[in-house]
């Protein structure tokens, strides 16, 4: 699908991969729809690259409906919203486990629901979903992290089946650690010793990519991470001994406190 001339919803659009998201997109000729919570830091931006602004939370059905039919024209859903979710599970109260799967899960796949249609109507359209290599493989400290992104990576790649056929394209893209925005920068998490990161910049690219080429699925990780994910999602034992071999455990606390006031 060419993306010059388009109309793109962009949830999430507040965070740092977000803004790259935004930036690449305009480069790229599309018009945006740019959508968050904050509106005090979406409107600079929308300022800046010309797009629209929709204040939207995605754990409240009402606001993911109102901001699908003020998007009624958008021909690309770029689904990047994703709500910090780590730590041990036992630490989370069940409004905060509610909110982070209608976030993280619930609100991706009800707007493929309800925007799909119109697309498959005009025979045109693309849904991307931003994942993550958590989607592979399990890692401690990330169970509800891991839940929202297995599950996020079963549902894209089975609506891209349903959808085949009709003009509409659906794609997953699953980054690894980005060193420059995301959760992982936001809360100053060191990785473990020799684990290689990659830019916000690749990940908007990988987005393109998918698009441009109708790609199911874009794992964006330097070879090694792309190797252990897949690796770790045939063998999770393997994976389990690996992970604690190399300190996984601690940057899973590390990230846990740096996200606890933001749950």
């Amino acid at each position: 699908m060419r993306i010059a001339g388009t109309t793109v919803l962009l949830t999430g659009a507040t965070g740092g991969i977000g803004q790259t998201l935004a930036r690449a997109f305009a480069a790229k000729g599309a018009k945006l729809l740019l959508t968050g919570r904050r509106e005090e830091v979406l409107r600079p931006l929308a300022e800046r690259l010309g797009g629209r602004v929709i204040v939207a939370d995605l754990a409240e059905q009402s606001d993911v409906e109102r901001l699908v039919e003020e998007a009624a024209n958008a021909q690309i859903l770029i689904a990047n919203a994703a709500l910090p979710s780590s730590g041990p599970v036992l630490d989370y109260r069940p409004e905060e486990l509610d909110r982070a799967l209608d976030v993280n899960l619930r609100a991706p796949i009800l707007l493929s629901r309800l925007m799909a249609p119109r697309m498959v109507e005009a025979g045109s359209g693309h849904l991307v979903m931003i994942g993550s290599l958590s989607g592979r493989t399990a890692s401690p400290g990330a169970a509800l992290y891991n839940a929202a992104k297995f599950g996020l990576r079963g549902f894209t790649l089975g609506l891209r089946q349903d959808l085949h056929g009709t003009g509409v394209g659906v794609s997953l893209v699953q980054p690894g650690f980005v060193g420059d925005a995301g959760m992982f920068a936001d809360a100053g998490t060191s990785l473990p010793t020799g684990v290689r990161t990659i830019s916000s910049r690749r990940v908007a690219a990988a987005t393109i990519r998918a698009i441009e080429r109708n790609r199911a699925e874009v794992n964006v990780a330097p070879l090694e991470l792309r190797l252990g994910s897949a690796i770790g999602g045939l063998f999770p034992s393997i994976a389990e001994r690996a992970q604690r071999g190399a300190g996984a455990g601690e940057t899973s606390r590390q990230l846990a406190d740096g996200q606890r006031d933001k749950r």
